[in-house]
């Protein structure tokens, strides 16, 4: 039965289907034809394509077997030492299934593994280097410790162009049957921000209201505030209209169910595009950093915006 979420119907099956990322497809496309698979380390941020990657390496190695020869275990779930001790080194030290020469683990999020984790990680990849191949896949390679990463060969991932993006919506827009407006593929790329997953979830969550995609109906699915609306906030705050700019953006804020955290994550992007000197850009980024943190450490969200808002107000 085909899934229903549209990240897994669309997730590649294969290296033809990928999309982006074309030096590191080359190169780990290469160590499969010749069936020499290293320890790997898979780095970048979300919805890029690093578990794609490690189940289509299985795949083609393994063909009918690759269930039996591969093993993916989340490392924020089972961070700690027993985990290695006893699953990883379990699946490690059996032969692999069929012509293999060897089984492989991918190990997501490894850079959630504990420091200790980590260490029985490294001894247990010397001790199996015969049997096993590991692949950690991590947002944050500076969390993985440097002997663990020395034993890899480091591939660094990083978030789809907008072209490569408007692939993967045409692609599923033909089998889908949607619509997709040339704005919507525009909003749809500032939203995902690269992230193919995130892109899939805002398509099919569009797609369940109506066939025919337009950027306001991304805009209110995602609820995420029209960036238009979004600078009319800061054009009014910098001529120093507070009450109109504050009104203005609390009506955004809770009609649109966004968070303070949201919110000024667009700020923060919409502030370069104001005709002001870069000065006064300079100083309102700098104002959304201290804001953020405040609202991180628990301030009252909307007290905090209006703060914001009354910063950009003053000469």
């Amino acid at each position: 039965m085909e899934s229903s979420t549209w990240v897994e119907r669309y997730r590649p099956r294969n290296f033809e289907d990928f999309k982006g990322q074309i030096e590191i497809i080359k190169r780990i496309r290469a160590f499969v034809e010749h069936k020499n698979v290293p320890n790997m380390l898979f780095a970048g941020p979300a919805g890029v394509g690093k578990t794609s990657v490690s189940l289509i390496i299985a795949k083609e190695l393994y063909g009918e077997n690759w269930r039996e020869n591969f093993l993916e275990l989340n490392a924020s779930d089972d961070r700690g030492i027993d985990v290695v001790r006893n699953t990883i080194k379990d699946f490690a030290r059996t032969k692999s299934i069929g012509d293999a020469p060897f089984k492989i683990i991918l190990l997501d999020e490894s850079d959630s593994l504990t420091r200790d984790a980590q260490q029985a990680l490294r001894r247990t990849m010397e001790q199996y280097s015969n049997s096993c191949r590991f692949i950690l896949s991590a947002n944050y390679s500076s969390r993985i410790l440097g002997p663990i990463q020395s034993r890899c060969s480091v591939f660094r991932f990083k978030p789809l162009n907008k072209e490569e993006i408007r692939e993967i919506i045409t692609n599923i827009a033909k089998h889908e049957k949607l619509r997709v407006d040339e704005k919507a593929v525009d909003a749809l790329f500032e939203l995902c921000g690269g992230d193919v997953r995130r892109l899939g979830n805002i398509l099919q969550s569009c797609a369940s209201v109506e066939k025919h995609i337009t950027s306001e109906l991304i805009y209110k699915v995602a609820s995420y505030a029209d960036p238009k609306e979004v600078k009319d906030i800061l054009n009014l705050a910098v001529k120093g209209e507070f009450i109109k700019s504050r009104d203005l953006l609390l009506n955004v804020m809770l009609r649109d169910g966004l968070s303070g955290i949201d919110m000024i994550k667009q700020i923060q992007k919409e502030i370069w595009n104001l005709q002001v000197d870069d000065v006064k850009k300079l100083f309102m980024t700098e104002k959304c950093g201290d804001i953020e943190f405040r609202m991180v450490e628990g301030s009252d969200e909307f007290l905090q915006m209006e703060a914001l808002i009354a910063s950009f107000c003053k000469k």
